[in-house]
């Protein structure tokens, strides 16, 4: 594989997985309203091994959300611009849809599909879990 390709898989696994720890830690802090529509999305993801910086992923993002009874739902896409330590800059696409569902008042399950653009196959991630709120 190209170390540009490897580079993107370990920093989209160490990103999505922080992002993941992040949200699941901060969603009881946030009070979202309901709304359905278009929105814009950027967002820089930097990853670290240890202390040591291995790169930064900043996607700017269109998308589009909305409820349906009891289920939540978006879908996002834009450009990527991949910046590893110490190398060039290489703009890519990537885009995530997901939902979640209100399976009961205190528990809820969500998922996520999330895919960024490489010089060879595509990149993807796949995120799935339950949060029950107290």
């Amino acid at each position: 594989l190209h170390p540009q390709v490897l580079f993107c898989e370990k920093l989209r696994g160490t990103i999505m997985f922080k992002s993941a720890i992040a949200a699941v830690a901060a969603a009881p802090f946030l009070a979202t309203a309901a709304f359905a529509g278009p929105y814009v999305n950027v967002e820089a993801n930097t990853g670290l091994t240890g202390s040591d910086y291995v790169g930064t992923v900043t996607e700017a993002h269109i998308g589009y959300e909305g409820t349906s009874g009891k289920v939540a739902y978006y879908g996002q896409v834009g450009p990527a611009l991949v910046t590893p330590d110490g190398g060039d800059t290489d703009v890519r696409v990537s885009g995530k849809v997901g939902a979640s569902f209100a399976a009961t008042e205190k528990l809820g399950v969500y998922g996520e599909y999330a895919a960024i653009t490489t010089d060879g196959d595509l990149s993807s991630n796949v995120k799935a879990g339950l949060k029950y709120t107290f």
